[in-house]
This record gives C-alpha cells, structure tokens and sequence, in this order.
C-alpha cells in the first residue's frame, strides 16, 4: 500500500502519529469477542492515530468469497463496530482470497491522508508467503501512477505477516525449555529470518523488535499448549511485523545547509497477545511512533457547517478552499452521522459541480436536499470528496441539524396552492 503527497515538507514544525499494527493467522475462525487487549483499548493513555490490520487463513471457501463480496466479512465488520464509535474511519480494505488488510486512521486525519493506492501480488495457493517470494513481491509491487513507483522508493515500508519463519537445528525438547524457561534469546540465532538477513543485504534494511515474547507458532485451538498433536510441531517465530526506513541525509558540521531527516520512526512496543486461543497462532502488534514534518499544514477545504442554512427543500452548505486546489466536476460532498464506518457511509451526498449556486474567491456554496435526511439529535459530519486525489480533502467540526429546518420544510410542504 502506498501513500503520497505533492506538497513539500511545510516549516519545521514536526508531528507525531501513533501506528498500531496488526498481524494474526486466524485459521479461519470467526472474530473473538472481545479485541480490546489487540487494538490496545484498555489504556486510556495510549491513544492511536492510525490502525494496520493484517489477518491471514480467513475463511476463504467459494460461498464465503461470494458472500463477502456482496457483504462486510465479519471481521471487517467486528473492527468497524469496535473502531467506528472512536472515531476511526475505514480508510483502505484490500481482500486476496485468504489474506485481509484493513486501515483505520482518526477522522481527523482524513484531509492530509491523500493519493491512496493499493497494489496486490499473488505468491501462491491462498497467498501463502515463502522467502523465495520476497524479490517477486518487491519487482511486481509498483505504483505506476506515481511519480515514486517502487515500492522500495517509498519514505516508510511496514512489512507483516504469517512468514512461516522457523527455528532451524535445535530440537523440539531444547525450544520448548527455552520457551518455559523465558530464554528466548537462545533461539534467535537459529531463526530462520535471523540466518536469511545474514546473506541477504536488502533483507538487513528491514528492522524488527526483539522477540522478547514466545514463538507465536503452533498452538492447540482454545487452549495456550504448544501443538500436542502426533506431529508436535516445533515452536516459531513465524508472525512478524519489520519495517524500512528511507535512507536520508544527515546534517553534518561541516555541511550545515543540508537538511536534517525530516521523518523518524520508533518502536514502542512489539508484543505477543497469549489471551486469544481461536488460532493456531498467537497475533503479533507492534505499536510506532512515526514524527514527521507535516507536508501542508491546513486542509484543501475548509467546510463551513456553522453557516448552515435553508432555502425551500434544500440546505445550503458553505466551504472554502486554497487558492492551489484543483477542483474537479466529480468531487462530491458527502453528510455523515458521527461514528461513520467509510467514505460511503454517508447519509445523503451532492455532486458539488451539478449544485454549486454561488462562487467567489473566498466562498463557496452549494445545496443538498433535505428530504432524505433523517430527523434526530445526532451529531453529523460533511466531507468533501477530490476526484483528483481520490481522497477526502476537507472536513467539518461535527455539529447538529437543527430540527426547525425540518420543520420549516414540513410547513412550506403543508401551505395550500393557490
């Protein structure tokens, strides 16, 4: 997955986004009931700006495709019914028979999430990864559309998934104490990504945390024992989650013009979830802490929602916008109530070119009919669509409708013709 912008780096004003991933072979079981120990949810202070959620196995048989096609699968859905009422938006979801990506950023990054584009290469039966794939997915994963096509040209690369990982040489008896007995570290030399990085130059660019937790690999369903089946497959490390940093330029002494690194990730933490026993693997989350310097500081649009107003069946809405946006026919305002799981989870929409009613260099309007907009005290949201950026470029405060507009329109609806 890639995402870009056209901006230059704006000031040195830095920012800081919390990114949570996660990874999780679920064997084709159906969501737990509770994942707030997963998303992190039980602490107040840890707030997240963005979710990546990577599952693998999902159930992936030819009812359950065609039924997930016209449907939500139920864990897409599980994650929005959790991550919605906190604000978090479904902002990319990326289905491959078995495999499953979804991210969910905070609503309020939406105008500064832009260019997002997606791109998926098939390594086998059900996608199932092995390390000789690992120089196919990095040739056929290209963004063509852009001005940065590679993959390995991009700023930041997360790299997570089941990658059946396994520990070489040493014994089921002698991993399995290891493992009761806390000395993880013993078995790291033996881990096959460990041995690969060691002949690989483009595999050492990839960083990962300490595996200071037990191999993920293989359980007995619903229950924390290592594989007691006639195979007693030996313990592994195979859910991981690496990333890649672009490399950037230094400022030195000597060279004071050239400019510091303008973006920095840290990992702060890389953790195991045991709790959760529908799988034969355990899932895997690393949480991040990506600074940056923001590469605009105010959104495209600006919405307007406190200048709200009525002219006959139709409500008016007011926005602004930057003297540098290219508006487009196809951008669309959208009216969302709050907790709004996608982009196309709106209540009603206007196509801004087919309803604009007034124009000026500092203010637009345009009118969305009311008659299919529900009647409560909810609170809602406006956001308006750029067809040329295929993303949400501006977005409101939510606020509420106030019901004499509808009974405004309920009265203009019952004056008798004459």
């Amino acid at each position: 997955m890639a995402s870009e912008n056209q901006w230059k780096p704006n000031g040195t004003k830095r920012n800081t986004l919390s990114i949570h991933v996660v990874t999780w072979n679920v064997a084709s079981a159906a969501p737990p009931l509770d994942l707030s120990d997963l998303l992190h949810l039980n602490n107040p202070n840890q707030n997240k700006d963005i979710y990546v959620i990577g599952l693998q196995e999902m159930n992936s048989g030819i009812i359950r495709l065609l039924s997930d096609t016209a449907f939500e699968d139920p864990w897409s859905s599980f994650f929005m019914d959790v991550l919605s009422p906190l604000s978090f938006i479904k902002i990319s979801h990326v289905r491959m028979q078995g495999l499953l990506l979804l991210v969910f950023a905070k609503y309020q990054h939406l105008p500064f999430i832009q260019i997002l584009s997606t791109k998926s290469t098939p390594t086998g039966l059900y996608g199932y990864w092995r390390l000789e794939h690992f120089d196919r997915i990095l040739e056929m994963q290209n963004f063509k559309r852009y001005d940065i096509p590679n993959i390995l040209d991009h700023d930041l690369i997360l790299w997570f998934g089941d990658m059946n990982f396994r520990i070489e040489d040493f014994g089921l008896h002698f991993v399995r104490e290891s493992i009761t007995n806390q000395h993880y570290s013993d078995l790291w030399e033996k881990d096959q990504l460990s041995i690969a990085k060691k002949h690989d130059s483009l595999l050492r660019e990839f960083q990962e945390g300490p595996l200071n937790f037990p191999p993920t690999y293989k359980f007995d369903r619903n229950s924390n024992n290592y594989d007691t089946s006639e195979k007693k497959r030996k313990p592994a490390w195979t859910d991981r989650i690496l990333w890649r940093l672009k490399r950037q330029p230094k400022a030195k002494p000597l060279n004071p013009n050239l400019p510091a690194p303008y973006f920095s990730l840290s990992l702060k933490s890389y953790i195991s979830h045991m709790m959760y026993d529908i799988s034969d693997h355990k899932p895997v989350t690393g949480t991040f802490d990506l600074e940056f310097n923001p590469l605009m500081s105010v959104p495209l649009v600006t919405m307007l929602p406190e200048s709200l107003w009525t002219m006959e069946n139709d409500m008016l809405i007011s926005y602004s916008s930057t003297p540098d946006f290219l508006s487009s026919p196809w951008d669309w305002i959208g009216l969302y109530k709050v907790g709004m799981r996608h982009i196309n989870d709106y209540v009603s929409y206007v196509w801004v070119g087919d309803n604009q009613i007034s124009f000026s260099d500092n203010l637009k309007q345009v009118y969305i009919s009311i008659n299919n907009i529900p009647e409560t005290e909810d609170q809602f949201l406006l956001c308006y669509y750029s067809n040329n950026l295929n993303s949400v470029v501006g977005i409101s405060k939510p606020f509420k409708i106030p019901l004499r507009f509808f009974l405004d329109n309920s009265l203009n609806e019952a004056k008798p013709q004459i």
